[in-house]
């Protein structure tokens, strides 16, 4: 058994995690201070210029603050090392804290089609905004769109889908932001319906990335597998190990963004108990070097021999005879 190649690979899976949170704690920090000053902004000016397309931006610009302390509350314990109560580490926190952003997402977008909805149906009363609302939204899409890109660019690097998660919400304050730069454009031109069209525009962009988001997150939630082509690369690296004649029965669930696997390996059914035991724990070491991998569950499996594992009780108690 090679001991030295398992702290490696433990080392390296604990840099990861560190180098992960450490990630979500800058990008979120600059998601912070650009969201506070835009929503201050765009709430500010759309209230001096009367345009309800950009206070309504303003509001989702403030919605994403609170987005950026779950994702800050979350990162911080998901690092947290396994404990008696979480066997498997606190992976599952990012997952439930991309659960939260979906049915935030979700609210907001709601709140702005309402909103959007009632201002329609009195198109009279709709005011004329003022030019600076149509600046305020230039900036704001310029800014949403710089921090979407560093946003993922950091997401991609250390392999988070949370962070993933909130780098598309900055991408949504972006596509809001355009819409409502040319409802405030149309509203000017005259045609002042535009402005709550705009608004009704965004809010259903919204709705629909919450639902996805959080839908997604759910599903991981309940235990969901990996997708199929990372099992058979898994169950590949499995059959590429020495002593191992076959693999069946792999089963994986995710675990925040990594994955939790068990598996059936068949070596040879005239092998010693240690000698099978000693393949399991090569197999398990190179699964969790080449694959994002919280730990694997192995069960050794005579080759060429029933296996006790797939017949009727009575016929595996005659075996044992």
């Amino acid at each position: 058994m090679n001991f030295d190649q398992l702290e490696d690979d433990q080392e390296e899976s604990q840099h990861s995690v560190q180098e992960r949170a450490a990630a979500a704690s800058r990008s979120t920090w600059v998601s912070v201070a650009i969201n506070l000053v835009l929503s201050s902004l765009q709430v500010g000016v759309g209230v001096f210029s009367r345009s309800q397309g950009l206070i309504a931006d303003g509001i989702h610009s403030l919605s994403d603050l609170v987005a950026d302390f779950v994702v800050l509350f979350a990162s911080h314990h998901s690092k947290k090392d396994a404990d008696q109560d979480h066997p498997y580490g606190h992976q599952r926190f990012e997952t439930a804290a991309s659960l939260v952003l979906g049915l935030l997402l979700l609210g907001v977008g709601v709140g702005m089609l309402w909103s959007a909805i009632a201002k329609l149906q009195k198109p009279d009363a709709i005011p004329q905004v003022h030019v600076a609302a149509l600046w305020v939204a230039a900036a704001a899409l310029v800014a949403k769109e710089t921090l979407f890109r560093y946003m993922l660019a950091v997401a991609t690097r250390v392999k988070s889908s949370m962070l993933v998660a909130n780098a598309w919400h900055a991408r949504s304050d972006a596509a809001s932001s355009l819409v409502v730069g040319i409802g405030i454009a149309g509203n000017l031109m005259g045609y002042p319906i535009l402005d709550p069209i705009a608004a009704l525009i965004v809010g259903f962009l919204i709705s629909k990335m919450g639902w996805e988001f959080g839908w997604d997150a759910l599903h991981d939630l309940m235990d969901r597998a990996a997708d199929e082509l990372e099992v058979e690369a898994i169950r590949s690296t499995l059959l590429e190990t020495p002593g191992v004649s076959g693999v069946h029965d792999v089963r994986t669930r995710k675990m925040g963004d990594l994955i939790v696997v068990d598996a059936h390996l068949e070596v040879d059914a005239m092998l010693t108990v240690e000698q099978g035991h000693d393949i399991a724990v090569v197999a398990r070491q190179r699964v969790l070097q080449r694959h994002r991998v919280l730990n694997l569950m192995t069960h050794v499996d005579p080759w060429r021999r029933p296996d006790l594992d797939h017949v009727p009780a009575a016929e595996a108690a005659g075996l044992l005879r």
